[in-house]
């Protein structure tokens, strides 16, 4: 996650997700019109607005309401561009704002009774119900002119934000009709487009949030200042489940700016006139915390517990035939033991939320990725009924799933403080790099073994894959219906179904109880199983005499996107032609949120360190309604998936996390950012996701690379802490 949740239609997740959302909130979806008794289609500004996702202007700027946060990934985009296709736009008058917290309105269709952003569904979930929207109000508009006109509305066009009629040459624009349109009743049912006559989907359009962005115009959490305001940091315990014990309050006081000192549930705050103050007065803080119910383990010693369930059976996630019959009756069985660290979201804006509260009113601005949640928190926390909870979405500068919290932990923490000061002015709360690094919320630790075989013919006969971590969803509103027979399906996504021909295949999951808090993670658990499997499937190639793409194709007959993607970035990456000396190529293929990619990588050994080149990418994501944000969204991940696989681990030693900033928990720099090329399947498929699929095949196909080149399989990640010497 959106990073986020997994959907998966029509397997059986997607569902239990939709039955778990709704013990998130009352009220269920309308659509996309306006609630029932409504008597005009013009907004109190005056602007003709037919349903909840548009208005138009007298001036004919359409403002296209986004439900999805824009935290980099495109929403801001591919939303008006989907509306505005149907409503045949002049897309230079598009403007997007974003939704607010209401979930009977702006619900996601795929979450449920839940309005937020994650799983990479913000497309998905949005493009026939957006598509309505639209064209409905452009019938609006053609069916006003044609009143007006006194013309048959078949012999009216639309086009670029103009409403003609060419047999008599009148002409209007979307604003000339706006009044008029806004009395007429909403058509019963509307026609969509045939694909082929799209001018805006599919298409390079300039990205509606740029020009804002590069000019420092657009709103961020970060940049909020309201009067009297006053910036929190939180002093948290040092190990997850501590609590304070006593503080003393007199240091932070006596720095200069610190105003308040206050203890709420998460730990002790600090507010005063700006952050570098606060972060001194909680610096100056003495805090005496009581570690009775923490976690005081280590990595080391996770680990070793982990692997040690490696050789029990666990709970079931998927069968096929009897692999452990015919693991036993074959003559060579190769055995993979994997393990993958702890992992930050390491978003670029950290974790911040402004409150203003009053004794009937709680006010919020918020990059927020889950309105429903931090809405219903909110409301819990102030003790205020609902509809006195208002929340103003913002941008966010990433999230990668770390804002998308079950418990809305930040937009709580900041109405808690809040709170505790009587609300008496306006809180930011703002958490340090270390205190995001430090905090928690991490994509778990997991160890697998697979075990597998050849049959005579080289293909691969058995497949016993065993995983062992912590679950996401477990003790959250979703862990009753989400995780079944003792499976959570975000631990297991991308091993127990993968797209090759094997008869006798199986699954099972240890799921570990640890006190380190766990959050859905940039691809999920495709972040972890992806790579297993596909590094595996390189070995089997190699033990059967085969290339590693012609070993995939042989298994791929029923799965007709994956070999798809995977003949793509075969072509275009020039497979099996030369290579500089001391580089080589490694492929991988992962499906994750409904969509398909294949990667090839091109790598160096440079002083014992990996070095990506390149990387080709082939994604079929279905219908490619902004090729370019694809594109962004496939290098994006892929830098981020490559930050992981590289360098990435939280670590612990005696329940205390080791890395705390950018200096000891890396992301890839510039200078080791690969040449990427993105190549998109064309498709007439409704849309899947991009946000998140560009990760898993990164890793896998740089560990087959660098195999090539070293003969070493990389099973312990990161890579950066292995020696590599050519052979």
């Amino acid at each position: 996650m959106i990073s986020g949740f997994r959907i998966e239609d029509p397997k059986p997740s997607r569902r239990a997700f939709l039955q778990g959302s709704a013990a998130l909130g009352a009220g269920l979806v309308i659509g996309f019109h306006w609630p029932m008794g409504r008597k005009s289609a013009l907004a109190a500004s005056g602007e003709f607005a037919p349903n909840a996702f548009v208005r138009i202007a007298p001036d004919s700027t359409v403002t296209v309401v986004a439900k999805h946060i824009e935290m980099g990934q495109g929403t801001a985009t591919g939303l008006p561009t989907i509306l505005a296709e149907e409503l045949d736009a002049d897309w230079a008058q598009v403007k997007v704002e974003f939704a607010p917290a209401n979930a009977q309105r702006y619900n996601n269709l795929l979450f449920g009774q839940a309005q937020g952003t994650g799983g990479s569904t913000a497309i998905a979930n949005s493009y026939k119900q957006l598509r309505e929207a639209g064209a409905a109000a452009r019938a609006l508009l053609v069916q006003a002119a044609a009143q007006g006109w006194n013309v048959p509305a078949a012999e009216i066009t639309v086009e670029n934000g103009k409403v003609m009629h060419t047999a008599s040459g009148k002409q209007a624009t979307f604003g000339d009709l706006a009044a008029r349109a806004a009395t007429l009743p909403m058509p019963a049912k509307v026609k969509l487009k045939d694909p082929k006559d799209f001018k805006l989907i599919g298409k390079l359009l300039p990205r509606k949030d740029t020009a804002a962005k590069a000019r420092g115009q657009a709103k961020f959490t970060i940049d909020m200042t309201l009067p009297d305001m006053l910036t929190a940091v939180v002093a948290r315990s040092p190990r997850f489940g501590g609590k304070v014990k006593s503080f003393d309050p007199a240091p932070a006081k006596a720095i200069s700016g610190v105003v308040e000192v206050v203890q709420i549930p998460q730990g002790v705050a600090v507010l005063a006139e700006g952050f570098w103050a606060a972060k001194k007065g909680r610096d100056a803080l003495t805090i005496e915390w009581d570690d009775s119910a923490a976690e005081m383990r280590g990595t080391e010693q996770l680990i070793a517990e982990y692997k040690a369930l490696l050789d029990k059976p666990g709970a079931r996630a998927s069968h096929q035939g009897d692999p452990e019959k015919a693991l036993g009756e074959a003559p060579k069985v190769i055995e993979a033991v994997y393990d993958f660290p702890y992992l930050a979201h390491a978003p670029m804006e950290v974790m911040d939320c402004v409150v203003q509260l009053s004794a009937d009113r709680c006010e919020i601005w918020s990059g927020c990725q889950f309105p429903t949640i931090d809405h219903a928190v909110a409301a819990a926390v102030s003790g205020l009924p609902p509809e006195k909870v208002v929340i103003n979405t913002l941008y966010a500068g990433g999230s990668f799933g770390r804002r998308a919290t079950i418990e809305g932990d930040f937009t709580g923490e900041a109405v808690a403080i809040a709170k505790a000061i009587g609300g008496h002015v306006p809180v930011k709360l703002i958490w340090a790099r270390e205190d995001d690094i430090q905090g928690g919320k991490y994509r778990p630790l997991y160890v697998h073994k697979i075990r597998a075989s050849l049959d005579k013919d080289g293909r691969i006969g058995a497949w016993q894959h065993r995983i062992v971590g912590q679950s996401i969803l477990g003790g959250s509103p979703f862990e009753a219906v989400m995780v079944k027979d003792g499976v959570d399906v975000t631990s297991v996504e991308g091993a127990a179904q993968i797209p090759y021909e094997i008869p006798h295949f199986g699954v099972d999951l240890h799921t570990t109880k640890v006190g380190v808090p766990v959050l859905w993670w940039r691809s999920v658990g495709s972040s972890h199983t992806a790579y297993a499997v596909e590094t595996m499937i390189d070995e089997l190639a190699e033990a059967a005499g085969k290339d590693p793409v012609e070993f995939r194709r042989g298994l791929m007959a029923k799965h007709p996107r994956h070999l798809g993607v995977l003949n793509l970035v075969a072509e275009k990456a020039g497979w099996g032609s030369p290579l500089p000396d001391g580089t080589a190529r490694g492929v991988a293929v992962a499906e994750s949120f409904n969509s398909y990619v294949a990667q090839v990588a091109e790598v160096r050994i440079v002083d014992g360190a990996v070095k990506v080149e390149r990387v080709v990418c082939a994604v079929d994501c279905g219908v490619p309604v902004n090729p370019d944000v694809i594109k962004a969204q496939m290098e994006g991940g892929i830098g981020y998936g490559l930050s992981a696989v590289l360098h990435g681990a939280i670590t612990l030693k005696d329940g205390l996390v080791d890395q705390t900033n950018f200096h000891d928990y890396i992301p890839l720099r510039i200078s080791d950012m690969p040449k990427v090329e993105v190549h998109v399947v064309p498709s007439s498929a409704d849309p899947t996701g991009v946000g998140e699929p560009g990760v898993p095949p990164a890793g896998p196909a740089v560990a087959n690379a660098v195999y090539q080149l070293t003969k070493q399989r990389v099973r312990s990640l990161p890579m950066s802490q292995q020696d590599f010497q050519k052979v």
